[in-house]
């Protein structure tokens, strides 16, 4: 495991030397610097994970480190301690004011080192992975709209599908690691769209038997293209499924009831009333409320009764309808949605 990389910024030679040996100790590799001019040059050379910095030093104070630090992109994010004065209540204030992640009274506990540093790698650690999951799904974001550009309506659907999953999810009671299966098995749930032509997506008469067979080949398609991607695999189940009802009379696979998968399930009522409620080159949006009641009458039908009456407590809590309003400056106009 690769060792984590500190900057100590401390101009006392001595406590800078026993602090050096204690995160050495400890397992760290620590790089140490008399000022913040020393500290900068250091950074120019190697990016450190986390830094330790005394706020009263010449040439360059801690507070001037800080900002300097702050100003750079690639550093903007690396954690940083300030070291304090005993009952400097001042600087403490300055410290929070410019947004350190922490502070440390001298003289310095051992334990109460170790500890901080710790907490803050962490902590540092958990935002970047964050940050990689919001890119992550902007990316596929980016994916499943540039599928559904392809028509010459706007788009929205994806977001709506993604938004009402998620909220029957969370009431479902799902564990995290299934809500975020959903919601990339909600984004990703048409990408087999992509080998569909046009035409079939904006043929405003009803499809032949030719054009169905494409049609439900898609959620095929889109499990071939997620099979050697490791980290969408578990969005396979719904990309293949959503097509299912309740009944059997659903595609590619005929599957019914509790054979469904239940995250498939889900978004299947999303895919659904999002389409019902949106304009389509072969129909026109109906009301949300006339959605609403087809829902209702296709539990047991088409729908997991399970899902719908969840769908149908949100509803009547009006939670589905903040959805419909919050992104209402989409307009509500896709792809042939079947």
């Amino acid at each position: 495991m690769k060792r984590k990389m500190l900057l100590l910024v401390e101009d006392n030679l001595v406590l800078r030397g026993a602090l050096k040996e204690l995160l050495s100790m400890e397992g760290f590799s620590v790089f140490a610097a008399s000022n913040g001019l020393e500290a900068l040059s250091i950074m120019e050379v190697v990016l450190p994970d986390l830094i330790i910095s005394d706020i009263s030093m010449p040439k360059m104070n801690g507070e001037e480190f800080f900002k300097m630090v702050r100003k750079r992109s690639e550093w903007i994010a690396i954690p940083f301690i300030f070291l304090t004065a005993h009952g400097d209540d001042e600087a403490i204030l300055m410290g929070r004011s410019l947004g350190a992640e922490d502070y440390l009274v001298k003289p310095i506990n051992q334990d109460a080192l170790i500890t901080t540093v710790n907490a803050r790698l962490k902590r540092a650690q958990e935002l970047q992975i964050v940050q990689l999951q919001e890119a992550y799904e902007s990316s596929l974001m980016m994916l499943a709209n540039a599928i559904e550009s392809r028509d010459r309506y706007t788009r929205g659907h994806v977001e709506r599908v993604r938004d009402y999953s998620l909220m029957i999810g969370e009431q479902f009671g799902l564990e995290k690691a299934q809500l975020q299966n959903l919601r990339f098995g909600a984004i990703l749930h048409d990408i087999g769209k992509i080998y569909v032509e046009e035409s079939i997506l904006r043929k405003e008469t009803s499809l032949n038997e030719q054009d169905w067979e494409v049609i439900r080949n898609h959620p095929l398609v889109g499990v071939d293209m997620l099979k050697d991607i490791p980290y969408l695999v578990s969005t396979i189940p719904v990309v293949r499924s959503h097509h299912e009802r309740w009944d059997g009379s659903g595609y590619p696979d005929g599957l019914k009831g509790e054979e469904i998968p239940l995250l498939a399930r889900i978004v299947a009522v999303a895919d659904v009333f999002d389409a019902i409620t949106s304009d389509r080159v072969y129909k026109k949006a109906r009301p949300l409320k006339a959605a609403y009641q087809e829902i209702l009458d296709q539990a047991s039908i088409l729908f997991d009764p399970e899902v719908v009456k969840i769908f149908e407590m949100l509803w009547k809590k009006g939670d589905i309808q903040k959805i419909v309003e919050m992104l209402e400056t989409i307009p509500k106009k896709g792809e042939n949605s079947l």
